[in-house]
């Protein structure tokens, strides 16, 4: 088998290759700032147990007369500081992994399964959808607080003693569905340049020449012609766009 081309570069001076080497290790000043976000973390671990210790504490007051509605917005809360803390994980660890250095934890048992095929493109979607199940639970939780809003009675006065309006309500349907299109055109955009990358040689994709020498070396690779089931196999090879059979 032909060996891919390895990259080609011209010769550099010292000082070139200083500031290129500045450059490459200039991505660790992106360290701190994957640090700072462990740090978020930490506050919305806080912030959680404040929300379960309240949760608790109005069932506890009143376990009886306590309405549904209060409950489910109150849970849809600790649900949503979850999905939060998951989009920093996945923004702290997917980064570090993607901008700074790769971490070797490769075979380890924990290892989150989208970490193994993890990518610019790949985290850009990810956080997409992240982005999207946390409008959707604040979505969620203006529909259960303004169930009347639209009765002639009603003051926009919510289960929680917000107010809400009927336009407020209408933008953030708007910018859910804008949150929904721009996640399809990310997965879109993935999908194209993931169908290019698969029509590319390997020679294209590591920017090394494409050869007649290395469209002959691979024309004339045996091959096995493709034949139907229980029949006798048969071996060959392709030249000139022809199968022939080995004698």
């Amino acid at each position: 088998m032909t060996p891919t081309p390895t990259r080609q570069y011209r010769p550099q001076s010292a000082w070139v290759k200083g500031v290129g080497y500045m450059i490459f290790f200039s991505r660790w000043l992106q360290a701190p700032l994957y640090l700072g976000l462990i740090v978020a973390q930490v506050v919305y671990v806080v912030v959680f147990v404040l929300e379960l210790v309240h949760l608790i504490e109005v069932v506890a007051k009143s376990p009886f007369e306590i309405e549904e509605s209060v409950i489910m917005l109150l849970v849809l809360g600790l649900i949503d500081v979850v999905m939060i803390a998951n989009l920093l994980i996945m923004v702290i660890i997917g980064g570090y992994e993607t901008f700074v250095s790769r971490i070797n934890i490769d075979g380890h048992p924990d290892q989150p399964e989208w970490l193994s095929h993890v990518n610019a493109n790949v985290l850009k979607v990810k956080l997409a959808m992240a982005i999207i199940g946390i409008s959707s639970i604040h979505l969620l939780k203006t529909f259960i607080e303004v169930g009347d809003l639209g009765a002639p009675d009603s003051q926009g006065e919510s289960v929680t003693g917000e107010i809400y309006t009927s336009e407020g309500v209408f933008w953030q349907v708007i910018i859910h569905t804008v949150f929904i299109l721009s996640a399809i055109a990310l997965a879109f955009i993935d999908r194209m340049s993931q169908a290019v990358g698969a029509k590319l040689p390997p020679s294209a994709m590591s920017g090394g020449p494409t050869t007649a020498a290395t469209l002959a070396a691979g024309a004339a690779l045996p091959v096995a012609a493709a034949i139907p089931l229980g029949a006798v196999a048969v071996s060959g090879y392709i030249a000139d766009g022809k199968f022939i059979q080995n004698g």
